[in-house]
């Protein structure tokens, strides 16, 4: 770090410390800094001084700018010489002007706060010497040139009178009171639109509250819709499906070919009605929270094997293959079979809907102490990156040719999704067009839930 120079002023009367408080203002003036800076500079700087006349210790300050690479500071360095009483205070022994300690120290924590930095060191022969320090920005910058004309302007500026330094602190303490003014009426103002902000927020609290609560009650007459619904329509349902088998098995007499052609819609379309109405039930039980957690251990190779007996018959294209890959080690879950095995069946349900020709591949994709992956994987259609978000949600259903040919519910995936959080668990897809997709299971391997679900 380099010093330059600029003045030096010596401190040994009340008169001096008027002189050394012009000399900071006028240089820190012809430093560009700002009017606030420069009653800052010079207040910091006349607050030390006035500590060195204390006790008639005298003293002297020097301005100088201080460079380290680019960066420039107005560098006062405050040199004198500790009175009686700071000597008593170091060396322990007692004394009456312990009022010079308390002066400088309050002269100290002013600087402090005026200043960017403010360093006490000590020198020889009871020498101490306090160093301020303010920093210049880049458009404050001055070279030697530019501080031969600070120099020589200070050279040719007169020293005020005392009563004129008084006028202009007097003008100072003025401007900052008026400024302090001016900022408490901006801060009585900003608190009255604050308190006008905090009304207007709490009345819009108190208005989302109330449309909570009525969307919650919403949902709530929502899930009992749906779920008495569903009971409502399982009987009747069940009469048809049953009236239906009874006339195919030909026990009320024999059918011709078009009312065997017709019975059968009747039966396909009561059992595709029977599987909404199982679905709708499904997701009023897990929303109203009223899903019974059945825990107990889980054999993976028995639950691929169960599987493989109720999905194989769906399996209907001879160009589709279904393959169960079966665990090369026993594993062993402590969870809920029935839901792991309703999420794994919505999957494959959907991979042999979409699926016209190649593999549709369930297997372990993960095991550990922890968790356990599942995987669906097939060859069908793909799903497009932009539609992946739109799957997992109620009653939405992808527009594609095949679609249009293979009528869905529109809720078994995002049953799927409730049923994996039942389970502390999640879902997860990849896809692509054209190539085909794989939907993940991933559960705890040890269930962590209460046994009965409850509205969070």
């Amino acid at each position: 770090m380099t010093q330059t120079r600029i003045l030096q002023v010596g401190i040994d009367t009340e008169q001096d410390v008027v002189l050394v408080r012009q000399r900071a203002r006028q240089i820190s003036a012809s430093l560009k800094f700002s009017a606030q800076d420069q009653v800052r500079i010079a207040t910091a700087v006349s607050e030390v001084a006035r500590c060195a006349i204390s006790n008639s210790s005298g003293g002297r300050a020097v301005f100088s700018i201080s460079e380290s690479g680019k960066t420039q500071q107005l560098n006062v360095a405050l040199r004198m010489w500790e009175g009686r009483g700071r000597q008593a205070q170091i060396q322990g022994l007692p004394s009456d002007s312990f009022s010079q300690v308390e002066q400088f120290d309050h002269a100290i924590i002013t600087a402090h706060r005026l200043m960017d930095e403010c360093t006490v060191e000590k020198g020889k022969d009871h020498e101490v010497i306090v160093t301020l320090l303010k920093s210049m920005s880049t458009q404050q910058r001055v070279d030697t040139s530019g501080l031969n004309r600070i120099s020589e302007h200070l050279a040719n500026t007169p020293v005020q009178n005392t009563y004129s330094e008084m006028q202009l602190q007097n003008q100072e303490l003025v401007a900052t009171l008026a400024e302090l003014r001016a900022r408490q009426d901006d801060l009585v103002e900003l608190t009255h639109e604050l308190e006008d902000t905090n009304r207007g927020v709490v009345a819009l609290y108190a208005e989302i509250e109330e449309k909570a609560e009525r969307l919650r009650r919403a949902d709530e007459m929502k899930s009992r819709f749906l779920s008495n619904t569903s009971h409502e329509l399982r009987t009747p349902l069940s009469s048809i499906r049953a009236l239906a088998a009874m006339l195919l098995d030909r026990m009320d007499g024999e059918l011709t070919e078009e009312q065997e052609r017709q019975v059968g819609f009747i039966a396909k379309a009561a059992n595709d009605l029977s599987d909404l109405v199982n679905d709708l039930l499904d997701l009023a039980k897990i929303e109203a929270g009223k899903v019974e957690m059945q825990i107990a251990p889980v054999d993976v190779s028995h639950l691929f094997s169960g599987l493989k007996g109720v999905l194989r018959p769906l399996a209907q294209s001879p160009e589709v293959e279904l393959n169960f890959v079966l665990p090369a080690t026993t594993q062993i879950l402590m969870s809920d079979e029935g839901k792991i095995s309703q999420v794994l069946r919505n999957f494959i349900s959907n991979a042999l809907k979409f699926t016209e020709a190649g593999s549709i591949t369930i297997s372990l994709a993960e095991a550990d102490e922890a968790t356990v992956k599942f995987l669906v994987e097939d060859t069908g259609i793909g799903i497009s990156q932009e539609n992946l978000p739109l799957i997992f949600e109620e009653f939405s259903q992808i527009e594609h040719q095949l679609q249009r040919r293979v009528k869905g519910t529109g809720l078994g995936l995002p049953l799927c999704l409730k049923l994996a959080k039942l389970l502390g668990g999640a879902v997860d897809v990849t896809s692509e067009v054209g190539k085909g997709s794989a939907f993940y299971l991933s559960i705890p391997r040890q269930y962590q839930g209460s046994l009965t679900q409850t509205d969070s």
